[in-house]
């Protein structure tokens, strides 16, 4: 028996990386997972994916609402309906302030699109969902970016628009744990520093230097993390994850720190 059987989930971008690591946890502790990705590989993926939680995968681009429609109703197909949504698809490109209008107005659409219109929509889709299950969760990926520093090197001056996309994801986590929480649903945020994903190794032309990703922490942490989250049952918070320290929820924040830190 596991944790979550019986609950049915939505993962965005997970067919790779931190996203696979959420599909593999969340299944492994017997829910029905179903995951979106670009790649025309998803359904092999999903199948390739270890119990006892059954897994599909659907190809779909999260900025497309058709496509989100079709992911939310194939969830309600198969499992019948949704409980647990993790907004993991994100987009990185460098976009110094340097840049030409034409370029930034261009990067602004690929990462927005994502990062924040995709959460926006998908989560519209799903809250009537989890509401008529009874309650459930949302959790939003973002990054330590958003939280105090405790290293140099955060906010990237190269990563405005990434930058933007990830404080803005605040909005939404403090402002629908407070409208949802009355239907028992929780909206919550995962923060982690450098993880080893495709997205961060992309940052090197060639491997990056070994003992840096030995450091990093690894997607398969996070994901426990994920799942400690869901077992917790607090809502409203940015949680943390720094390079070289525990992954661990830690206490519970007072309220007027859940989304700052």
């Amino acid at each position: 028996m596991g944790a979550l059987d019986g609950r049915s989930a939505i993962v965005t971008g997970g067919a790779t990386g931190l996203g696979r690591a959420f599909v593999e946890a969340l299944a492994g502790e017997g829910a029905s997972v179903t995951f979106c990705d670009l790649l025309a590989e998803s359904p092999d993926i999903a199948a390739e994916v270890p119990g006892p939680g059954r897994v599909q995968g659907i190809v779909a681009d999260v900025s497309k609402l058709d496509d989100l429609r079709r992911l939310t109703a194939a969830a309600q197909d198969a499992f019948g309906g949704v409980d647990i949504l993790v907004n993991n698809a994100g987009r990185w490109r460098r976009t110094p302030v340097t840049d030409p209008y034409e370029k930034a107005s261009a990067d602004w659409d690929f990462i927005m699109d994502t990062n924040l219109m995709g959460v926006l929509l998908l989560s519209r889709l799903c809250v009537p969902l989890l509401i008529e299950a009874g309650g459930g969760d949302i959790v939003n990926i973002s990054t330590y970016y958003v939280l105090p520093a405790r290293s140099p090197g955060t906010n990237n001056p190269d990563t405005d628009l990434y930058n933007a996309s990830k404080w803005a994801l605040n909005g939404f986590t403090q402002a629908w744990s407070r409208s949802l929480g009355a239907h028992n649903v929780r909206v919550n945020a995962l923060c982690m520093g450098a993880t080893d994903t495709a997205m961060l190794r992309g940052l090197w032309d060639g491997e990056p230097p070994a003992e840096q990703v030995a450091a990093w922490i690894r997607p398969d942490q996070i994901a426990q993390q994920l799942l400690d989250l869901l077992a917790d049952g607090r809502s409203g918070e940015n949680i943390g994850a720094w390079v070289g320290e525990p992954v661990q929820l830690g206490p519970r924040k007072p309220a007027h720190r859940t989304v700052t830190g």
